[in-house]
């Protein structure tokens, strides 16, 4: 009896000094990432994407529950997302972004020629003459279907009739929307493509595939070929960005890891 009156007392005591603790602990960290549910080979809502392992190596650094915004990257995307209040970090965007707070980049790449490997093109510049009677494959922006740098170029050397667009945007309803001119090169529809370098480099990368990449020069176009990514706040929460920046300081080692498995073409 004497060890039970010991015992309640203290467990009591244990378990009302307990709530008092829950009451006054800090909540879980949260880490909202916004992030686009079908837009490999960057994000998706089975979390395949390289920005996916790259917010969850984000959130396991600061110690956070990793939790998405999911919503397709079209026009008003940041908008509707980061500005809102609804996510707090974007991955992979340009460095040179004004709509947000941008960090450090983390990493650059190109533009590049995307052709079969057993064609055996090698081509590596615009000013290649087969340019102008091959079948070339280009990427279009938006919904406006606006000119990428490499149409640019194209364009400025004469070459158009020979050439045929593909939205980066694609078809949403389907697997990997933007990989229809890779679809495309594979296929035989056009015998080389300017491809933004992510793209092309996460599908050749698997020798099957049967695809080459060369990046394109980026001195030989009036627009820049090569483009800083960064992920990117708010600009009110420089806190949060200056974290963010710190982690990439921290685990870039890391983050090249992440970006050769993915097949990231860099300069």
């Amino acid at each position: 009896m004497r060890a039970e009156l010991y015992v309640k007392p203290l467990l009591l005591l244990t378990a009302l000094g307990l709530g008092s603790a829950r009451a006054d602990a800090v909540p879980p960290r949260v880490l909202r990432v916004c992030a686009d549910p079908n837009n490999l080979p960057f994000s998706d809502r089975k979390e395949r994407g390289l920005e996916n392992a790259l917010a969850e190596l984000l959130a396991k650094d600061l110690g956070a529950t990793l939790r998405y915004t999911w919503w397709a990257q079209r026009r008003g995307a940041v908008r509707s997302t980061l500005t809102a209040g609804e996510c707090d970090v974007m991955m992979g965007v340009p460095t040179s972004l004004e709509s947000l707070a941008t960090t450090a980049p983390y990493y650059t790449s190109s533009y590049v020629f995307l052709s079969r490997r057993s064609r055996g093109l090698g081509i590596t510049s615009f000013d290649d003459p087969r340019l102008r009677t091959l079948r070339v494959g280009v990427q279009l922006v938006g919904d406006d279907y606006a000119n990428t740098p490499p149409v640019h170029a194209l364009s400025r050397r004469g070459i158009s009739d020979n050439v045929r667009g593909y939205s980066v945007l694609g078809d949403y309803g389907g697997d990997v929307p933007a990989a229809a001119i890779v679809r495309a090169v594979q296929r035989g529809e056009v015998d080389v493509a300017l491809v933004w370098g992510p793209l092309a480099g996460y599908f050749a990368r698997e020798p099957s595939n049967d695809l080459v990449v060369a990046l394109v020069p980026d001195h030989e176009a009036s627009l820049p070929m090569r483009f800083a990514i960064s992920m990117g706040t708010r600009r009110r929460d420089e806190a949060l960005r200056s974290e963010v920046d710190a982690f990439i300081t921290r685990r870039q080692s890391e983050i090249d890891a992440l970006l050769r498995r993915y097949g990231v073409p860099r300069p």
